[in-house]
Parts: structure tokens; C-alpha cells; sequence
């Protein structure tokens, strides 16, 4: 298989020859091997592990994202990746990195959310006023 991992503002990483990979989604762990039927699927913040008969088993630290699989390419589109560190450091990464983006985004929505519903409150009582 051919693996393409992309950033919003560059290829993260592009292996050739991939033997298997497996990515987590909400629902869980899945794996990929070269003939599996093409897919697509949503991508959780976790472990994504690929291995090539040059450098054996590889593990990336992925943001949440998303995993197309068509033909022999498999393109993971994340927001963010770390590689090169133990597995546990990755793991730590994840945790601290990924996770806590999660959080601030939701408090960034909440107040958009709270901003739209008192304007379209206003808008109202103008529009009634």
C-alpha cells in the first residue's frame, strides 16, 4: 500500500510499500492490509501504526482526522501529527496535545454558540420590536 499522511499545511509522511497499518476511530482499532476493500473512516486521536519491511513497525501520534482508502492509497488527512518518540511518549503526546485541543475547542464553541443564539434573540425582538 501506498501511505499518505496529510497536514493541513504539509505531507506529514508519504511510505511506499506498506505491509499493514492499523488506525483508531471512535469505534475502536481497525487494520488495513493491501487487498481489504477501500474504505473510509473517521479518525480519533490515537496511535497510528504502519509497517514496511524496511523500517518494521511505525508508530505516529495522530489528531483527529480522516482515513480514505482506494486502491493500493490509503491518504489520512489529520490536524496534527508528532512521530519519531517512544511509544509511550507518543501515547503522552496524544494525551496532553491532542486531548487538550479537543477541550479548548468545545469551550470555543460553547461561546460561539452562546454569541449566535443572543444575536439571533436580538435580531428577533428587532425585527417583532
Amino acid at each position: 500500500m501506498n501511505l499518505k499522511i496529510l497536514l493541513p499545511f504539509k505531507v506529514f509522511t508519504n511510505k511506499r510499500d506498506v505491509l499493514r497499518m492499523v488506525a483508531v476511530t471512535y469505534e475502536g482499532s481497525f487494520g488495513l492490509l493491501p487487498h481489504r476493500l477501500d474504505c473510509v473512516a473517521s479518525l480519533s486521536a490515537g496511535i497510528l501504526v504502519y509497517e514496511t519491511a524496511a523500517e518494521g513497525e511505525v508508530y505516529i501520534a495522530v489528531d483527529e482526522g480522516v482515513l480514505v482508502k482506494t486502491g493500493s492509497d490509503v491518504r489520512v488527512s489529520v490536524r496534527n501529527a508528532i512521530g519519531g518518540m517512544s511509544l509511550d511518549k507518543l501515547r503522552a503526546a496524544v494525551e496532553t496535545e491532542f486531548m487538550q485541543l479537543g477541550e479548548q475547542e468545545q469551550k470555543v464553541r460553547s461561546v460561539l454558540a452562546k454569541m449566535e443564539s443572543g444575536f439571533i434573540r436580538r435580531l428577533a425582538e428587532f425585527h417583532h420590536g
